[in-house]
């Protein structure tokens, strides 16, 4: 039995009667990596902003262990230090605090008079953290008590920063593609270096080598050295850089944000795996006429690592449970921060995201067309029979129609929390709400119900004359007839939503920053009529289909 996120011991495993059950992509172990630092134990430790949980990497055997659980106290970590006793210090990103977790696993608040608080570091039993935001700040804090000390201000957007071997702290500002410094006691600060490609972290290796993380497609890793300004760049490959650690063997492992995992990386650039890359969700997912799945990842665009993946031929468990084998990872098309839904039509792929906008995005040419911004967090999209855009405005509960001149209009309004939209071959507009616990059809700007009483349902597909929808709370696939309202459970055990057991309160989005992913799993149905469904709770695609024979 295989151990994931959503459930280590390997029990949870999705199972039907009717159907075979295929992982497309292995389960993601991280829900996103972020900072990572080695511990006094030896182990590298991992923040997991996605997740709102870190998780304790032991780099030669592999194993993970949560130690900050992803209910309790601190919502969104995105980097952590530790200090001269041993104790944890956290950046909580999206609530604005930073916490302490001592050695005997007590959580004390440090402050909550940062905004936005990442990049974060220990000198002895000093603790300095910057702001992730423009105008930003870096500043010491003082875990005794004491108000914060601001050695400067004016980042544009700080992040990942450690001591350097000069004596001065080292950060960088992504927005302005520079690395600056500054004494720990405050100063005038001093740029390093500038038209460095998206700086996201500043670290020093064992033998004092200034190491840049860039957090683009490539992976590029920048080394500097601080005597004559020579620099090396190697592409990694890694998209979403993140963050860097050295062990005592001077090793670099690194994170991403983008697909989570760890890896080593050599000064080359070559790449050992630890903890493999995956899904942070994934949410809406799609399908093309090619038969090539794609996901809306939150800060992707991704598809499951196979040649045709919605027609892929994974290893099969007999229509009873899927277990673990050799499935592969993801491929990231492109970054694309808060994209949450995702359906492909005509060769191209149209998009919603958590920033409140609606995107076209050519995947051949790489281009993209803002359709429609301001929205109130917009989940569901599917293409009108006329070539227009049906979108599920949750947040206003409503559901909007955008033309091909991008003009925006109501179809129904009043609706609770409407998530998924999903046509028939009639074309007729289905919508399921998760608050009221049933699927919708419109008729004429008004809802009439198709199925009620049911447990949160999110992800909508139609398949023929049945309509598919995702129970998140039971976990269920569940199969409604349109012709006569009848309807059956096709698959149990699915793993959507968070691990059983958990329940928490997103912390509110910020502006201008990508907050948490509202929990959504998706359903589509692929040209050969396999249903595939986005296990968000592990981080894989599964694939559903009727046994052979």
């Amino acid at each position: 039995m295989y151990p994931s996120r959503f459930d280590d011991t390997g029990r949870t495993r999705t199972t039907s009667d009717r159907l075979e059950v295929r992982r497309l992509t292995r389960a993601n172990r991280l829900w996103g990596s972020n900072g990572v630092t080695f511990g006094p134990d030896g182990r590298l430790y991992v923040a997991q902003f996605l997740a709102g949980q870190i998780s304790a990497v032991d780099p030669v055997s592999r194993d993970i262990e949560v130690v900050v659980p992803l209910d309790g106290p601190v919502e969104a970590p995105d980097d952590l230090a530790f200090g001269a006793d041993g104790s944890m210090y956290i950046a909580d990103l999206t609530p604005g605090r930073v916490w302490r977790r001592g050695p005997g696993g007590e959580y004390t608040l440090v402050s909550d008079q940062v905004s936005v608080p990442n990049g974060i570091t220990c000198v002895g039993d000093r603790l300095f953290v910057n702001e992730m935001k423009m105008n930003g700040r870096l500043m010491e804090l003082f875990p005794g008590g004491g108000d914060p000390a601001v050695l400067t201000d004016g980042l544009a957007l700080g992040n990942a920063m450690q001591l350097g071997p000069d004596g001065c702290l080292y950060y960088p500002q992504m927005m302005r593609n520079e690395v600056w410094r500054i004494p720990p006691d405050g100063g005038v600060p001093e740029l390093v270096a500038e038209e460095v490609d998206d700086p996201v972290a500043v670290r020093f290796d064992r033998g004092g080598a200034l190491v840049v993380l860039s957090r683009g497609m490539a992976g590029l890793v920048t080394r500097i050295d601080l005597a004559t300004g020579t620099r090396s760049v190697v592409a990694t490959g890694i998209v979403g850089l993140d963050n860097a650690a050295f062990d005592h063997e001077n090793r670099m492992f690194v994170s991403s944000f983008a697909s989570g995992g760890i890896a080593e990386v050599d000064t080359d650039g070559r790449t050992r795996v630890v903890v493999p890359q995956g899904f942070d969700g994934p949410f809406g997912i799609t399908v093309d006429l090619g038969g090539t799945v794609y996901a809306a990842d939150h800060f992707s665009l991704a598809s499951p690592a196979v040649p045709g993946s919605g027609t892929a031929s994974g290893a099969a468990v007999g229509p009873g449970a899927i277990e673990d084998g050799h499935e592969p990872g993801v491929v990231t098309h492109e970054l694309m921060y808060a994209v949450h839904n995702v359906t492909a039509d005509d060769g191209l792929l149209h998009l919603t995201s958590q920033l409140g906008d609606v995107r076209t995005h050519d995947p051949v040419h790489r281009t993209t067309r803002v359709r429609a911004t301001g929205l109130d967090q917009p989940t569901g999209i599917a293409v009108a029979p006329d070539g227009s855009l049906v979108v599920a405005e949750t947040g206003a509960g409503r559901v909007l129609r955008i033309d091909d001149a991008d003009t925006v209009s109501v179809l129904a309004e009043g609706l609770d929390h409407p998530l998924d939209v999903a046509f028939d071959g009639q074309w007729r507009c289905y919508v399921s709400d998760d608050r009221r616990g049933a699927v919708l059809r419109l008729e004429d700007g008004e809802a009439v119900v198709v199925a009620d009483g049911l447990g949160a349902p999110q992800g909508l597909a139609v398949r023929g004359d049945e309509l598919f929808t995702v129970e998140v709370e039971h976990r269920w696939l569940r199969a409604i007839s349109l012709a006569t309202g009848a309807s059956r459970i096709d698959a149990e055990q699915l793993a959507v939503g968070l691990p059983p057991g958990i329940t928490r309160t997103e912390p509110e989005p910020i502006p201008g920053v990508p907050g948490r992913p509202r929990q959504f799993a998706g359903l589509a149905v692929a040209p050969d009529g396999a249903l595939l469904v986005s296990a968000n709770g592990e981080g894989s695609v599964l694939r559903l289909t009727a046994p052979a024979g």
